[in-house]
């Protein structure tokens, strides 16, 4: 990991590295797929439900 984050002309900031780093665990440890699917289902509601009420998303006409 060092390596990669040691390249000439790198710019690595704490939070991008540890992101990637928490990301290539969850790969490793093959708990990615379902992190994937939760991390959608929070950004749906983050994105469209929380602006319904009750959290229901009007069908389209």
């Amino acid at each position: 990991m060092k390596d990669r984050l040691d390249l000439t002309g790198a710019r690595w900031g704490l939070n991008g590295a540890e992101a990637i780093l928490k990301l290539r665990a969850l790969r490793s440890n093959g708990d990615f797929d379902e992190y994937w699917r939760f991390h959608l289902d929070k950004e749906r509601h983050r994105v469209h439900e929380a602006r319904f009420a009750h959290g229901t998303i009007p069908l389209a006409a």
